[in-house]
């Protein structure tokens, strides 16, 4: 992974200390890497194991309030620290609802927000998914989310109780995360397995506008967030990587993908989410990827490129050295 341009550190020039949670899995372990590598103290701190039968904003809300506990423990592995990056949660697409699903991904966004209020941590940045916004013709930044899945609904609903908590001086911003690869990855390994076979393809001419991303690219932005001395919006979009469904299937697969009728692939999707409706949404996180395979999704430009902090686009080359 190469390393990201921003050098995270706080406009007064002095030291910065960074924390993430998360710090194994495929992003946090990226993040922790690019700035250990840029010199700056990371803290690998760990997320507390969460279950909640809440399913709404005011529920949420009440629990993480009572979970002092786990609250004082935060924040006191975050004395001290600049900036938090939450990379915890379950990245399960196909999951069935559960407590443990939302007590990763919507309850401890909330708790993590309080600790790092009661440390005084200048900011918090915590990573969300595109997903929040399913089947919409295009992402951007807005509070508008349309989840389609039990995995875009426990992460939708990690924004939303951001959104709604009264928080302190601690500035909060979520960052949502597009369609993430890199080396090592399972889906990647998959899209690159799928893209060399006959059955990569898109619909019609296949220019349509990809989210596939990169993870260099995102710790990137990740960094550009934490760093920025300015204010942030509560939710930034990670930015498009100038890549189309076509392009990403011929970096991923080295070959081109075969095009198919526009109808016949929203005849194959619509027929495709009824009958997994039917199967308790089993089959919405393999259908919702081969939707974004024919017809991508564009992306609104927002924060990031109003401010000059689009990553260097790196997908391609990710993609590339990812099938070999």
């Amino acid at each position: 992974m190469s390393t990201p341009s921003p050098e995270p550190v706080p406009s007064s020039g002095t030291p910065s200390v960074w924390a993430v949670l998360g710090g194994t899995g495929f992003i946090g372990s990226a993040v922790r890497s690019a700035l250990a590598a840029r010199g700056v103290e990371v803290r690998a701190v760990s997320a507390p194991r969460l279950r909640t039968d809440a399913s709404d904003v005011a529920g949420l809300l009440a629990e993480a309030a009572v979970l002092d506990t786990e609250r004082r423990r935060l924040a006191d592995a975050f004395a001290g620290v600049d900036v938090v990056v939450n990379a915890a949660g379950l990245a399960t697409p196909g999951a069935a609802d559960s407590p443990e699903l939302r007590g990763a991904n919507s309850l401890l966004p909330a708790l993590v927000a309080d600790a790092a209020d009661a440390a005084g941590v200048r900011r918090f940045v915590h990573l969300s998914s595109a997903a929040v916004q399913g089947h919409r013709p295009f992402l951007d930044e807005s509070p508008h989310v349309e989840p389609f899945s039990a995995y875009s609904r426990s992460k939708a609903l990690g924004e939303q109780v951001l959104s709604a908590r009264h928080g302190g001086s601690c500035s909060v911003a979520t960052v949502r995360a597009t369609s993430v690869q890199g080396p090592g990855r399972a889906t990647t390994a998959k899209l690159s397995r799928l893209a060399a076979s006959p059955l990569a393809s898109v619909a019609g001419p296949g220019t349509a506008p990809s989210p596939v991303s990169s993870v260099d690219s995102l710790v990137d932005f990740v960094l550009r967030v934490g760093s920025h001395t300015g204010p942030v919006p509560a939710v930034v979009l990670q930015p498009w990587e100038q890549a189309s469904v076509s392009s990403v299937l011929e970096a991923a697969g080295g070959r081109r993908p075969a095009h198919l009728p526009v109808w016949a692939c929203r005849l194959a999707l619509r027929s495709g989410y009824a009958v997994s409706s039917l199967a308790g949404e089993r089959l919405h996180g393999a259908l919702r990827r081969v939707e974004m395979m024919w017809f991508g999704q564009r992306q609104e430009p927002g924060w990031a490129e109003a401010t000059g902090n689009v990553p260097e686009p790196r997908v391609r080359e990710v993609l590339a050295a990812s099938r070999n």
